[in-house]
């Protein structure tokens, strides 16, 4: 593809409005994509302040992922690095337990085009389980704590991971392991990727 069809493409999602109806925020895509990116975060969708920001991971849950990936705000968002690219690229809005699921219909729509469009692609950080049922299609274990107990099997091409919320405060208090073991290995591939 083209630089000139890829901006097309990119062009295309950001005015996109398929679910338009479904949204009571409105439309307003959040993602990043460049052809050259090594590395793929795969979220689920944009929160309320990302919605208003269109800044993806521009929140809470962004801290928390860019200090397990060890790396800075202005790398995390250097776009010829790393590729953002949620489930949902529309805030869907909020339901009784916090934020509800991804829209479908941008996976349906977008991702297989746009995720063929990024040849360089050697880490997918698979955040969530909706990210999870995505990427890792039939693979993925019954429970995401399973799943992201089983990180080697996905290793090194996939990296499962538990949603970097604060809302998941909890489950890192229980799963100790995730932090003390995962998260080493996670930063020292970054760094290699990066390096490269």
């Amino acid at each position: 593809m083209s630089k000139t069809t890829f901006s097309s493409l990119i062009q295309a999602i950001k005015e996109c409005t398929i679910c338009a109806s479904e949204l009571p925020a409105g439309c307003n895509p959040v993602f990043r994509a460049d052809p050259d990116a090594v590395i793929l975060v795969a979220g689920q969708a944009p929160g309320r302040r990302v919605h208003e920001t269109g800044i993806p991971f521009n929140d809470p849950s962004g801290d928390r992922l860019r200090t397990w990936m060890g790396i800075e705000r202005e790398l995390f968002y250097d776009v010829t690095k790393i590729a953002i690219v949620p489930m949902g690229f529309c805030y869907p809005g909020t339901g009784q337990r916090g934020d509800l699921p991804p829209r479908p219909e941008c996976a349906e729509q977008w991702h297989e085009k746009l995720l063929t469009q990024l040849p360089n692609i050697q880490l997918t950080l698979t955040i969530g389980q909706y990210a999870q049922a995505y990427h890792l299609a039939g693979t993925r274990k019954s429970t995401l704590t399973k799943t992201v107990q089983n990180w080697q099997q996905y290793w090194p091409e996939y990296l499962p991971l538990p949603h970097p919320s604060p809302r998941n405060n909890l489950w890192l208090r229980r799963n100790p392991w995730f932090e003390q073991q995962v998260i080493p290995v996670l930063q020292q591939r970054i760094q290699q990727l990066l390096q490269t």
